[in-house]
């Protein structure tokens, strides 16, 4: 539940900063000060605070390799561009692809399963299916990718070949 309730403000914080402007900082501070009063959102002072360095890191991360998130994101997108996709949508794609390609701790099937919860609780009707679909070609190939390289270690027994069996 603190891992979901981190990435419930980190995609409001990533809205906040597209839409207003403001920095990350500031984002997430505005974003934690409403959820301490918001009952909708059931927490309490303290899950805030269990999940507030997890929340900066994912919020900083997608904000600093947004211009690489979007160029992988694009390649998943048919007859779409990044920037024409609504901004909850936007912000959960990025929040979903930068934990599978950054977060060596989250498995990427949670980040997808994360990223769909996420899209029907704040997205359109529609939300939930279109992330699942971009997210599972974006899994499906870097499946493909790592049997590759699993593939090309499968005769060492080197750390690669330990870490794959793990995932």
């Amino acid at each position: 539940m603190k891992r979901r309730l981190a990435r419930e403000i980190a995609v409001q914080s990533l809205y906040q900063m597209e839409m207003n402007g403001v920095s990350a900082q500031e984002a997430v501070d505005a974003v934690m000060e409403e959820a301490k009063g918001d009952n909708e959102m059931e927490t309490e002072v303290a899950e805030l605070a269990a999940v507030d360095g997890f929340t900066r890191e994912l919020v900083l991360g997608v904000k600093s390799n947004q211009d690489a998130l979007d160029a992988q994101l694009a390649g998943y997108l048919t007859g779409w561009q990044v920037d024409r996709l609504s901004r909850v949508d936007r912000q959960i794609l990025r929040l979903a692809a930068y934990e599978m390609n950054h977060r060596e701790d989250v498995p990427a099937k949670v980040a997808v399963n994360e990223a769909i919860e996420l899209a029907k609780h704040f997205g359109t009707d529609e939300s939930g299916k279109f992330v699942n679909g971009v997210l599972g070609r974006l899994i499906r190939e870097r499946g493909q990718t790592k049997g590759k390289e699993a593939a090309g270690e499968e005769a060492g027994s080197g750390p690669a070949a330990e870490g794959e069996e793990n995932e």
